[in-house]
């Protein structure tokens, strides 16, 4: 009996720690007509980031099956960056967003959407459908 409560109780403390992120930044992939933008530039960004920071991981989670041409979501997870970092994280990635917006096709590329001041909590991503950890 003993052996089974401790089994229980060591697999629900690694279920309750195992989603560490509590704060997510939201960019959203928007099509016009010929499918999404790439996630090249963003990813590059969060990447480049992390190694010059030092920091282990950035969680970026993904939701798809927003929309008929492949509109999606992604969630980086900011917790992992210090008070002083996210403030030039957050500008960094909105700059690679209006770089990546200002060279598209106004008529037929998709669009990314940013808004820096939206955090998304775990709470609020509880309940998504088609969430899944981004793989870099």
């Amino acid at each position: 009996m003993k052996k089974i409560f401790l089994t229980i109780a060591i697999f629900c403390f690694a279920f309750s720690f195992a989603q560490k992120g509590q704060s997510y930044l939201q960019i959203g992939y928007g099509s016009i007509c010929c499918g999404t933008p790439s996630i090249d530039p963003v990813m590059n960004y969060v990447n480049q980031f992390q190694k010059k920071n030092k920091i282990k991981s950035i969680e970026v989670l993904k939701q798809s099956g927003l929309g008929r041409e492949g509109e999606f979501n992604l969630y980086i997870g900011i917790d992992a960056l210090s008070k002083t970092q996210r403030p030039i994280f957050i500008k960094g990635l909105q700059a690679a967003v209006l770089s990546q917006n200002a060279k598209r096709k106004q008529n037929q590329d998709g669009i990314v959407n940013f808004e820096e001041v939206t955090i998304v909590s775990n709470k609020d991503l509880a309940n998504a459908k088609n969430l899944t950890i981004y793989k870099k």
